[in-house]
């Protein structure tokens, strides 16, 4: 197919869109054209379109590859794809109008075209997501979920080094602000031409409403504040989930904890993450229910969770907002030291929060509030309620709030890694890691292991390693002494 095809039928997906009209076509073909580095248009048919937008823009970025207005630099490649893949996205005006015009029909239908939306203009990297590994794992608490995060892929050194050489600019001031709606971006920040965000009103608050670029799971997205502040679990954040959980009832949304070690990757802006997606937490049974004094109308119970998880139902946002607070506030001056559970250091460091999960259940309102503590000690310095030094060769990094609901994001490397551990385990030629070694051993110990179940094997073990991960973020142990003290937790209430 000839290049002026290829535009042609983009240009053609573009006005389909819904942001153009056909008289906009040689308007938008010339656009193309200058964008890819081509003198001209040969006539050509406009015809029915059967390549995808993505496979289009493939095309086109071959074409201004060979007419070196790009290099094989990846960051360069995203930056054009996505103002090219911009022509293919209605202005935010008209994408958040016919938002508003599906929602009048059926939440569900406006979320839909929104995620249609933003897979078809390649926002939503889907070609890339479908590279994570992802595994169910039996566990003590049901089915936990692991993912290997394969889709955000390696630099190249020359990109590296693009990247050094940059300008260093503090705009937009973080990649969740709403300043990067149709931002280019840079050699050293990611492309968002074809960045959408739909605008919210949480209790007189403008909020924007978006896609995860790199989803973890179905129609994950991202709630954010307008305006750039540090996050912060008050009462107003339970206010803000449950009201969202109204506005979008299919969703459940949540938010990570707000102090460091617990908390998400980044707390520098307001946010919370939702989607469409059932997690292990979410269908995690209640093991005691207990009565909240002074909330006659909630019921209340913990969660059996490898993680310390407080479950409120109501059907009246108000109260549920009033109970968790009053949890919060308890939780924030709660010490128990004999489970190492300290609620402030002598310097006045606070240490306490909650990572709160709100969603619809039976015509209900419900919050999951998940206690975490981020202290250290010289045991344990990367954190006392942290995956300890003996898991740290599967999981090292913080448990947010997606870990804390049995979804586990795990670090590229475990792909190869976790292979040649099948290999060691087989007697096979190999180069297994170090940190690997005494876990592979216990598996040879505990079990035959074969061709035919070393994958199995090997899953199935990383599925515990994520469970005991989990029971080491947990402020109360699944021990009889940790119980317990839950229990006077819960008495307190």
């Amino acid at each position: 197919m000839s290049i002026s095809q290829t535009v042609r039928d983009f240009i053609t997906l573009a006005i389909q869109s819904g942001g153009w009209m056909e008289m906009d076509r040689l308007y938008l073909e010339n656009r193309v054209l200058a964008m890819i580095g081509e003198e001209r248009l040969a006539k050509n048919e406009v015809r029915a379109v059967t390549e995808s937008a993505v496979e289009l823009v493939e095309q086109l970025l071959q074409q201004a590859q060979k007419n070196q207005v790009i290099t094989d630099i990846l960051a360069e490649k995203e930056l054009l794809e996505a103002q090219l893949m911009d022509l293919l996205t209605p202005p935010p005006s008209v994408v958040n109008a016919y938002f508003a015009q599906y929602y009048s029909k059926d939440p569900i239908q406006a979320t839909d075209y929104f995620f249609q939306l933003c897979k078809d203009n390649d926002y939503i990297k889907t070609r890339e997501i479908a590279r994570n590994v992802f595994f169910p794992v039996e566990t003590a608490y049901g089915q936990l979920e692991i993912t290997i995060n394969l889709s955000k892929p390696e630099k190249d050194p020359k990109q590296i080094a693009a990247e050094r050489e940059a300008v260093q600019v503090d705009y937009p001031k973080c990649l969740l602000c709403m300043e990067n709606e149709g931002y280019k971006g840079r050699m050293n920040y990611p492309a968002r031409s074809n960045h959408r965000i739909i605008r919210m009103n949480l209790d007189g608050e403008s909020w924007g409403f978006q896609y995860s670029p790199y989803a973890y799971y179905n129609e994950h997205c991202i709630i954010l504040s307008e305006e750039h502040r540090p996050m912060k679990i008050t009462k107003a954040t339970f206010q803000r989930l449950l009201k969202i959980t109204e506005v979008l009832p299919h969703y459940f949304v949540g938010s990570n904890a707000d102090l460091p070690i617990v908390g998400g990757s980044i707390l520098s802006h307001d946010h919370y993450q939702g989607g469409r997606h059932t997690f292990p937490m979410a269908v995690a049974e209640i093991e005691h229910s207990f009565t909240l004094q002074g909330f006659p109308d909630i019921t209340a119970g913990i969660v059996k969770w490898p993680m310390s998880v407080i479950r409120l139902q109501g059907k009246k946002q108000n109260e549920l907002v009033a109970a968790a607070d009053h949890i919060l506030k308890k939780w924030q001056t709660y010490s128990d030291e004999a489970l190492q559970i300290i609620a402030q250091t002598p310097d006045g460091t606070a240490h306490h929060t909650i990572t709160p999960i709100a969603r619809r259940k039976d015509g209900l309102f419900e919050l999951d509030l998940v206690l975490r503590d981020n202290n250290v000690s010289a045991e344990f310095p990367d954190g006392i309620f942290h995956p300890h030094p003996d898991v740290q060769h599967i999981k090292k990094e913080n448990i947010g709030l997606i870990e804390v609901m049995g979804l586990a994001i795990l670090p590229p490397r475990l792909a190869s890694e976790l292979n040649e551990v099948e290999q060691y385990l087989l007697g096979n030629e190999n180069t297994i890691a170090d940190y690997h070694v005494k876990w592979a051993e216990q598996l040879k110990q505990d079990q035959q292991i074969t061709d035919e179940n070393v994958t199995q094997v090997v899953q199935k073990a990383v599925g515990t390693v994520f469970a005991r991960v989990l029971e080491d973020a947990g402020v109360f142990k699944r021990d009889e002494q940790g119980q317990a003290g839950f229990m006077r937790f819960i008495h307190t209430l």
